[in-house]
């Protein structure tokens, strides 16, 4: 089995994801001459990436705990093909310490971190006192896991101060998070969550921070080489969520000091040079009355990835696969320029106002297009969209001189895609787009659970 020689590119690179992922990562090797390796379920026969890959191995059927969370099939399609390197992209098993271990072990590369240091990230109690101890901020909140005896928990609380958020420590994507307002509510909360959190993550620890009011959720994207050489790409808003799930990305974030982030963003950077990161990495912080504080880091390529792309010109993706190869960054961070600003829309087939997810048949599909706009998608006319997977189907993304352009052109955009057959959330990006608070910019992570409780009690 071939591994890389140190900074020669890879032949072949098996991409262990689906979705407009698997497109975007393949597309990514093509530019580079690379071969790609397409692993699907059943339910993913007809996509698009799969027809475009040089070879394709089905791993299983289409519930993802039989396929694409199936390490054995996975590694074993890589053993078949002769890839050198295994792509995660995001979810699934891209923040799998276990995986990326066995990945390695295997004889393949793993294009993405260390496993110690997923492991350290990916625990976000220890990933909190990683940040403490490199002098990045946090929430306020327990030193390490709250401890079993519940007099000990409630002195942790009084001294956080009311209201706290319980989270699990192994948690990640809005789950495993309990907010408590009264001390009469906290220990019922934090038996609830340890439960949930067994169950979820098969790690019943929890930890205790201030639930922050009215927070924006601003992130720092890195890129780190495998000989301590760190950029940041600036910052991403990514207030605009439901859930904690994001529907609207935007870069740069408007309306924050450019100095504090700056700061953050050094800080953010030599933070990975004192955990020896290696890769692209996001650093994730709630910024509230003009402070920034980490909650978690993402050890992968992010959804949102594409806005950071539009304003650099750095392509995030294909830098994934350099350092992984063990190419040295191309940058230092006085070359990194930004340049006017992006936002993206996420699709998901669902409904607009209830979010109930509308799988099947796509009988139209029609992308938009003009000055500055890209769509990422595996969708197109006569799509079978699953019913086993997330809802997303598709990003757009809109570039523009000014926020006021990068508006204006996806408004446009949105009005010209045309979905057949299932629903989509684009009415709703449609009305947020003429928000008014939207448009001045700087709304919190609440903003958008609020208006949709308006919307709904005025329908009622």
């Amino acid at each position: 089995m071939a591994t890389s020689t140190r900074g020669k590119l890879f032949d072949k690179v098996l991409i262990a994801n689906r979705g407009e992922i698997a497109l975007r990562i393949q597309r990514a090797c093509r530019e580079l001459g690379i071969k790609t390796v397409v692993v699907h379920s059943e339910a993913d026969r007809d996509a698009k990436y799969v027809a475009l890959a040089d070879e394709s191995v089905c791993i299983g059927p289409p519930p993802s705990a039989q396929s694409y969370l199936n390490i054995p099939a996975i590694i074993a399609a890589a053993e078949v093909t002769d890839a050198q390197a295994i792509h995660p992209g995001y979810g699934f098993l891209s923040e799998n310490a276990d995986f990326a271990e066995k990945v390695e072990r295997s004889g393949f590369i793993f294009i993405g971190p260390k496993p110690e240091t997923i492991r350290l990230m990916g625990d976000k109690i220890s990933a909190k006192v990683a940040m403490t101890k490199v002098g990045v901020p946090c929430v306020p909140g327990s030193e390490g896991a709250l401890p079993e005896d519940p007099k000990e928990v409630v002195k942790i609380a009084r001294a956080v101060g009311y209201p706290v958020i319980i989270k699990a420590a192994g948690g990640g994507g809005g789950r495993g998070m309990r907010i408590v307002h009264t001390e009469a509510a906290l220990l019922p909360a934090v038996a609830l969550t340890r439960n949930e959190a067994q169950s979820a993550f098969s790690n019943p620890l929890v930890y205790m921070e201030r639930f922050l009011t009215d927070p924006r959720h601003i992130e720092i994207q890195v890129l780190a080489d495998g000989f301590r050489n760190v950029v940041h790409l600036f910052e991403r808003d990514c207030s605009m969520q439901r859930r904690h799930q994001k529907i609207i990305e935007e870069a740069p974030a408007p309306g924050i000091n450019s100095r504090a982030l700056a700061r953050i963003a050094e800080r953010a950077a030599e933070a990975c040079r004192k955990i020896g990161y290696r890769g692209a990495g996001t650093f994730e912080f709630l910024y509230q009355a003009d402070e920034f504080f980490f909650i978690e880091m993402n050890t992968r390529v992010q959804v949102e990835h594409p806005v950071t792309e539009m304003i650099t010109g750095i392509d995030i993706v294909q830098e994934q696969i350099r350092v992984a190869a063990g190419q040295k960054l191309r940058w230092r961070q006085r070359d990194i320029v930004r340049r006017g600003h992006a936002i993206e829309c996420r699709i998901n087939a669902e409904d607009p106002w209830t979010f109930v997810p509308s799988p099947g048949r796509i009988t139209a599909w029609h992308a938009p297009g003009g000055p500055g706009i890209r769509v990422d998608s595996h969708a197109y006319q006569n799509y079978f969209v699953p019913p086993n997977y997330d809802s997303m189907i598709g990003k757009v993304i809109a570039y523009g001189d000014t926020r006021e352009q990068a508006i204006a052109r996806m408004r446009v955009a949105l009005s010209e895609m045309v979905v057949g057959g299932i629903k989509t959330n684009v009415p709703l990006h449609q009305e947020l787009l003429l928000d008014e608070k939207f448009l001045r910019g700087g709304t919190s992570i609440h903003y958008l659970e609020e208006r949709l409780a308006r919307r709904k009690q005025a329908a009622q």
